[in-house]
């Protein structure tokens, strides 16, 4: 099949965008037939480049760039979260939406990949202003959501209060009360319970069912994460509850690190008097890249993309990663890491609780009935469970990495759709 290059793509960019197309390659020689429209997964279906205007409250006016992307929609509407950070890159959105893809079919739900983000350091601006430029942003991308076309949710940046400024600006726009539009609400305004934690409990799920396959022992298990919010410190805590020693955390405020152990429940005591982890006082500081580095049975990158690369995979001392961010990992150090036996579980398996639970939450919402946390749990752990056990059984077939296997559980099942809905016209 010929296609011409995307006009928008630097072949000199080495950004997310050309980490994720790099994994696509990988896996294309194992698809068979399938690979006649492997172009398929190399292109966004749209992307929509909005200006946010908002006033702040000195009364100027500042404008803010803003993103949403629909990468695959073959096995449902679009479903991916809303980066607010300073270094949002369209590049960056279109991989994200891109890892969705992948990660939704890879357990199996319903959806095709999306996501949005804002070039924008929510720190440094008021609640009023950040709730005008999320409500701008529901309005300018108005034209692509909806519970049956694209499903946004929080990524890095946000949260709960801005997923409920997005329902109620979409629901005041369209004229009736829609909690479907959006997942990672509040509960009481049709939120799931068990969705806040949802994503680091699916990232100690793909650390259990990894260690039990390679007969390791989670009780006592050494754990560094780097990453103190809404993932790392979920992961945190249930490593933790089931009696792992967390050694080492991480955040944009610095990094500590305890041999003998850091309670999160106490550290998340100290970040939310302090700030962040930086002057915890029952852990020594350490450089904040060194979190990556230090002597672990499971490390957890959950931060931002291409944090572990060339560069500094040669010094991982751990057994295994499971990627609670996505795209922590490069190709390059993909390859170093298998070749010192370091197994690497993929983002687009290993993180995939938070769309799971946020898809419990979708149907939930379309119902009008809601179950128990514990159910939610339950149900996840099977989901996740099911998904990994797949992963598996292809990564010891096929003699390749979880990611690669990842790819091709995933990969078949988009292009089959594909495949089976034909083109139109």
């Amino acid at each position: 099949m010929r296609s011409e290059p995307l006009s928008y793509i630097s072949s000199e960019n080495n950004g997310p965008w050309e980490i994720y197309l790099e994994q696509v390659e990988r896996v294309t020689p194992y698809l068979g037939k399938l690979a006649y429209w492997v172009e398929d997964l190399k292109r966004p279906k749209r992307i929509l480049i909005v200006d946010i205007p908002i006033r702040m409250d000195d009364g100027s006016v500042a404008h803010f760039e803003g993103y949403r992307v629909h990468h695959n929609t073959f096995r449902g509407p679009a479903k991916g979260g809303v980066r607010y950070h300073p270094d949002v890159t369209l590049s960056e959105v279109m991989a994200l939406a891109a890892w969705m893809t992948i990660k939704n079919a890879a357990v199996g739900v319903p959806y095709g990949g999306g996501k949005g983000g804002i070039r924008v350091d929510p720190r440094k601006l008021s609640t009023g202003e950040i709730e005008r430029l999320t409500r701008r942003y529901t309005s300018e991308i108005g034209i692509l959501i909806g519970p049956n076309k694209d499903i946004p949710a929080p990524d890095v940046g946000t949260a709960e209060r801005e997923m409920a400024w997005m329902m109620d600006t979409y629901s005041m726009n369209i004229g009736h009360t829609t909690p479907g539009v959006v997942t990672g609400k509040p509960v009481q305004v049709g939120g799931s319970l068990g969705r806040r934690d949802a994503t680091g409990r699916g990232v100690f799920v793909a650390a259990a069912v990894a260690a039990e396959k390679l007969g390791m022992n989670l009780e006592g298990a050494r754990v560094a994460i780097q990453g103190f919010g809404n993932v790392g410190n979920a992961a945190a805590r249930i490593f933790h509850d089931h009696k792992a020693r967390i050694v080492a955390v991480s955040d944009v405020t610095g990094a500590i690190y305890n041999e003998a152990g850091i309670d999160p429940y106490d550290l998340t005591q100290h970040v939310q008097s302090t700030g962040g982890v930086r002057g915890y006082p029952k852990a020594e500081p350490i450089p904040a890249m060194d979190v990556l580095t230090v002597p672990c049975e499971f490390l957890i990158p959950a931060a931002l993309e291409k944090q572990i690369t060339e560069a500094n995979a040669w010094k991982v001392q751990c057994k295994v990663v499971v990627e609670g961010a996505n795209g922590p990992t490069t190709p390059a150090a993909d390859d170093i890491l298998a070749e010192r036996g370091i197994l690497v579980v993929p983002d687009v398996v290993a993180n995939a609780g938070g769309v799971t639970v946020s898809y419990f939450e979708w149907v939930q919402d379309f119902n009008s009935y809601f179950w128990t946390e514990a159910e939610i749990n339950q149900r996840l752990e099977q989901i996740m469970r099911n998904a990994l056990e797949a992963v598996w059984q292809v990564h010891e077939e096929r003699k390749v990495s979880l990611r690669t296997a990842t790819y091709i559980v995933a990969a078949t099942r988009v292009l089959e759709s594909r495949a089976l809905l034909g083109l139109y016209p």
